[in-house]
């Protein structure tokens, strides 16, 4: 019995030290990334090598969890991206969330909401917290954008969608309580929410088989950084509850190694590789005006999301660009929409795609944060200093990132009456001429205060217990 178990020994050695050269293998490759130019890092500067490894350990964060913590039969929700985990040119207001799925189960989600009549277009308690400006819920097939590592994901009909809900059609009982259920097929004489999770063979291949969702992901979008406080989702997969899951064996631990290396991998070169080819960042192609081509100091065309651009929440119209600045100049951007969206802003990132720090620096501003005037124009400046006005967008130190905009709507409107956005590269002693006379003026004490009402936002939507 004990040379039989020895042999087994053994053996789940050999097959785990395999499986852990493997992912050494990947995090090598993945590490690669950062300073070899043939694979489409930003180019190098001390900053961005520095920030590039950050990159790197993001993703290693968000690996562990994907790999040893994803289980349809058991999920929990997670975020896809967080300041832990930053990437993708993210949302600075946005938690974004997840929960591996089996579309042919049955799923219950709740929660518990506080104040949310803005929800219903009323206006909230005077005081207290209140609900997140926004929440959606996404169906799909996986895997995550940029798992594979290779633009061919971005291919019509890579991943299939099954359904949307968000905050304006959510039923919510008298007591403030939601609920979702998810399954193949909607129970008999049920009224209640209810995303389908399978569809049948597409036209195009009758004779196929039924297709399963296996990832619920979502959004909550925060305006009011000071009292829009997290909504708890909890999820249950109503045909194992109260069961346990099956103990980690050599054979899982060793594929769960090999999915957290693919990962890893997978994501630095993806976005790397999309960064460059569909955004057009380093200026590698000709400037052709494409819809999603990311010009210096100047924007694209609003846009929305599609297969093409990674996904994206499904409810969004987008623009971006890239800023690029000397320390005395600065970038005045003026945008203007026809329909009031329930959900705008505009915000810095990295050339890796991490959002600059939103936390200790005013490197975003939403709809509640920023000053609009009456005649309802967007107006933002980004400097590397602070010129004394709210709608400042601070670089922190970043020479060269992303600039993104969001139009969040529950319907689209008319592509004619979608948002309007340009940019102008000018001097800092210039910003004053640019601005409206009613636009405040801060002082550094006031910018402080606006400061730790970030910082004490941030702590709470990503508090770790």
């Amino acid at each position: 019995m004990t040379a039989e178990k020895d042999k087994l020994t053994e053996a789940a050695k050999a097959e785990l030290l395999q499986a852990w050269d493997g992912l050494i293998d990947n995090l090598q490759k993945a590490r690669d990334v950062i300073d070899n130019p043939a694979l489409f890092g930003p180019a190098a500067t001390p900053h961005v090598l520095a920030e590039g490894y950050r990159y790197l350990a993001g993703f290693i964060h968000h690996g562990i969890e994907r790999s040893f913590h994803e289980d349809a039969n058991f999920p929990a929700f997670r975020n896809a991206l967080s300041v832990y985990n930053k990437s993708t040119i993210e949302n600075p207001d946005a938690i974004y969330f997840y929960a591996p799925i089996d579309g042919s189960k049955r799923y219950r989600i709740t929660a518990q909401l506080p104040d949310y009549r803005h929800w219903r277009g009323e206006a909230p308690a005077e005081s207290g917290p209140i609900a997140a400006q926004y929440l959606l819920f996404e169906t799909s097939t996986a895997p995550m954008s940029g798992d594979t590592g290779n633009l061919a994901e971005l291919a019509k009909g890579f991943r299939t969608s099954f359904g949307t809900l968000d905050s304006s059609e959510i039923q919510i009982s008298d007591s403030g309580e939601i609920e979702l259920l998810l399954g193949p097929e909607k129970p008999e004489g049920y009224t209640g929410d209810f995303i389908c999770t399978r569809k049948p063979p597409s036209k195009n291949n009758p004779d196929g088989e039924d297709r399963y969702a296996n990832y619920l992901s979502g959004r909550q979008i925060f305006l009011d950084w000071e009292r829009e406080i997290p909504i708890e989702l909890k999820i249950t997969a109503l045909d194992y509850e109260g069961d346990h899951p099956a103990a980690l064996t050599p054979a899982s631990a060793s594929q769960h190694l090999n999915r957290m290396g693919s990962v890893i991998e997978g994501q630095m070169r993806f976005w790397m590789d999309f960064y460059d080819k569909v955004l057009n960042s380093h200026g590698s192609y000709p400037a052709d005006g494409g819809p999603y081509f990311f010009p210096i100091n100047a924007y694209n065309e609003p846009n929305a999301p599609s297969q093409a651009t990674g996904g994206g929440m499904s409810t969004n119209i987008s623009a971006g660009g890239i800023f690029e600045l000397g320390a005395d100049e600065a970038l005045y951007i003026e945008a203007c929409f026809v329909e009031t969206p329930l959900f705008s802003n505009c915000y810095l990132n990295n050339l890796w795609g991490e959002s600059a720090d939103y936390s200790n620096h005013q490197s975003s501003l939403n709809l509640t944060q920023m000053h609009m005037g009456t005649d309802k124009v967007q107006r933002w400046v980004i400097a590397h200093k602070d010129p004394g006005i709210q709608n400042w967008l601070d670089t922190t130190g970043i020479e060269k990132g992303f600039i993104a905009n969001r139009w969040v709507y529950s319907e689209f409107p008319d592509q004619a009456d979608w948002p309007k956005i340009f940019a102008k590269k000018i001097s800092f002693i210039e910003i004053d001429a640019y601005m409206p006379d009613d636009m405040p003026r801060v002082t550094p004490e006031q910018r402080k205060v606006a400061i730790s009402i970030r910082q004490a936002h941030v702590k709470r939507r990503f508090r770790v217990f």
